[in-house]
């Protein structure tokens, strides 16, 4: 059995348990900014299995994410009463989200992959993983070197979680009017 499994077994029984450390990490990390570089994945087990190289041009950021419903405006002039609703779920998840907002963040990386770290009542917390489209180490290596040539990844629904609310995580029964995208699916006719 290698280290990462016993690193995995720990990560998930502290999730199970709410350990004490992950409270106060949790605590720390809702007092920091919205995306913030950091030095070392928190769960570098789930890190490398998506991807994250301890490299050059290799970047992890923490992203916090308000939990929740969509609110939108009170609409001006009224609306009918089945139109009236101020409370709308996402149409893509949160974890997609985080991805953009990192994206934003280091607009000269492109967003690789990324996970779930923890929560609390009012926020959630992301890792994504970055790679510097630029940096020599990314280019020469051929696990990065094609992801980086992908301007806007995580904008364009191309990483796993963007595959995932595009409705292409799947195939066969069910899955016809998905592909090649929900919209061109439809103007097709």
């Amino acid at each position: 059995m290698g280290a990462y499994k016993y690193i995995k077994q720990s990560f998930q029984q502290e999730y199970k348990e709410r350990s004490d450390l992950l409270k106060s990490k949790i605590a720390a990390w809702r007092e920091e900014e919205s995306v913030k570089k950091v030095e070392k994945p928190t769960n570098i087990a789930r890190a490398r299995n998506l991807g994250y190289k301890a490299k050059q041009g290799v970047v992890v950021a923490r992203v916090k994410i308000r939990r929740g419903l969509r609110k939108r405006p009170k609409p001006r002039g009224g609306r009918k009463p089945s139109k009236s609703g101020r409370f709308f779920a996402h149409k893509k998840s949160f974890q997609s989200m985080a991805e953009e907002r990192a994206g934003r963040k280091f607009s000269n990386c492109e967003v690789v992959n990324s996970y779930y770290v923890g929560e609390d009542g009012q926020y959630l917390f992301y890792e994504v993983i970055l790679a510097d489209r630029a940096h020599g180490a990314v280019l020469a290596d051929p696990n990065f070197s094609g992801m980086v040539q992908q301007r806007g990844r995580s904008f364009r629904g191309l990483t796993s979680s963007g595959i995932k609310h595009r409705g292409l995580a799947g195939k066969g029964l069910g899955t016809e009017r998905n592909r090649p995208s929900v919209r061109s699916n439809e103007r097709s006719g």
